[in-house]
């Protein structure tokens, strides 16, 4: 089993996205693996990623989030879809299976739903749960400002350091890194991130 990414930049058309936009959101993908092998970048604004472990998928999707909301106006609309990878091609785009019909159709569902992240994994009753949680966890996610979705990024890209060391890397004290984790509700995010584990665990 696999996961799939499939999501795009919110208000593109609308907002005036700044040049270093791609650049970002480029950079952000590479973390997670190879381009077009991994990932790729659609028409400017759209993305599709594969995540090999399924249970790391949620975390990867805050990440991707917190990395576009460091910069102002910027955010992810993310659909998850868990299933097989029936064929692998050289690209992404080219690959197919359920996991990746999943992630389509759910990503269809984004827009008529007025929301940012869904899943879909073939189980209807897991995904109503998970679902729910997601739209939980939106209510914070949603709302990060640059400098929480800095923090956030930073502390999941540097999972080892504490809260001194997180401050060094953009200098600030570690209260001030202490408090924009509160505020980005980085404690209950990394407690729900357990949870989608362990709800994923007993379906894979």
């Amino acid at each position: 089993m696999t996961s799939v990414i499939t999501g795009d930049i919110i208000n593109s058309q609308s907002v005036n996205l700044p040049e270093a936009y791609l650049e970002q959101m480029r950079a952000t993908l590479q973390v997670l693996g190879k381009e077009q092998k991994d990932w790729e970048i659609f028409r400017g604004d759209s993305f599709q990623v594969e995540i090999k472990s399924p249970l790391e998928v949620f975390w990867q999707c805050v990440y991707i989030k917190a990395a576009l909301k460091t910069m102002k106006e910027l955010d992810a609309r993310m659909a998850i879809g868990l299933g097989e990878k029936s064929y692998d091609a050289a690209t992404i785009s080219e690959a197919n299976g359920s996991a990746f019909i999943r992630s389509g159709e759910v990503f269809e569902k984004l827009k008529r739903e007025k929301t940012n992240l869904l899943i879909n994994t073939g189980n209807l009753k897991l995904d109503e749960e998970l679902n729910v949680y997601f739209q939980l966890a939106l209510l914070t996610m949603d709302h990060w400002t640059p400098n929480s979705a800095e923090i956030v990024k930073l502390s999941l890209e540097n999972p080892g350091m504490n809260q001194q060391q997180l401050g060094e890397l953009i200098g600030i004290k570690q209260n001030t890194v202490s408090e924009r984790q509160k505020r980005a509700g980085l404690s209950q995010l990394t407690d729900f991130n357990k949870i989608f584990q362990q709800k994923i665990k007993s379906i894979l």
